[in-house]
């Protein structure tokens, strides 16, 4: 009876290497699957929110224009006259002190050209004052006051909102709740729910005030007719958009 003999095949090294390849290839193959499936979706809705409000204070400029005097001396002198008159006046109409401001100075010398000569003809002053008017039912009184003491020059009248972030707030929730729907819907749409919020930004604001940007000159203009000039306030609008991104689950 002839030996039975048992072969033991050693694979050679080229066959084990590929398993170790392919089998990695599967592992890492697998894990990028399993890292794009926990990718969570993102979405960025925007809202806009706008609240109108009446503005509660009135910002006004008046001012002192000397015109030509001889020195700067005599400007300086008549400048100083003229203002101090108008701003008692307007302290006088109830303005306090901390609502005047300094808006412009200026002492410049006067001159002439004669056959193309620069000739010193003499100097003028001038200043201006923004007087803040918390009493809107005041704002034609007070100027009237200030050009009747002696301000020969009235400027803009500016109507503001005092607090307006107090406005501003309200405008961004709105805003947010608006964003916070849409996005909402959106999800409901895609079949998932939302999940964090993943960023915020604001922007929007304030709409300029309402101005009324002349200046008049008292040889113009007599000192009874600012009191007579109609300003109304009306409403201004302070506007909030945002945009919001959540997380989708």
């Amino acid at each position: 009876m002839a030996d039975t003999q048992t072969l033991f095949l050693r694979p050679p090294v080229w066959a084990l290497l590929l398993a170790v390849v392919v089998g990695g290839g599967f592992y890492l193959g697998g894990k990028q699957i399993e890292a794009q499936d926990r990718t969570p979706t993102i979405i960025s809705v925007s809202g806009v929110g706008k609240v109108s409000a009446p503005p509660d204070i009135a910002e006004l400029t008046f001012g002192v224009q000397t015109g030509r005097k001889t020195t700067a001396k005599d400007a300086m002198a008549m400048l100083k006259t003229n203002m101090d008159a108008a701003l008692a006046a307007v302290k006088a109409a109830g303005i306090a002190d901390k609502d005047i401001t300094t808006e412009q100075f200026s002492l410049n010398p006067s001159y002439d050209w004669t056959d193309g000569q620069q000739i010193l003809r003499g100097f003028e002053a001038s200043e201006s004052l923004r007087v803040k008017v918390r009493n809107l039912d005041k704002v034609s009184d007070v100027l009237g006051a200030a050009t009747g003491a002696g301000a020969n020059q009235a400027g803009s009248v500016s109507f503001i909102i005092d607090d307006p972030e107090s406005v501003r707030s309200q405008a961004r929730e709105k805003a947010v709740s608006q964003a916070k729907a849409k996005a909402e819907k959106l999800a409901a749409d895609l079949g998932l729910r939302l999940g964090r919020i993943k960023g915020f930004s604001e922007g929007g604001g304030v709409v300029p005030p309402i101005a009324y940007d002349r200046s008049y000159s008292m040889k113009a203009l007599d000192s009874a007719v600012p009191q007579a000039v109609p300003m109304p306030a009306g409403e201004q609008d302070v506007t909030v958009d945002v945009t919001l991104t959540y997380e989708l689950k």
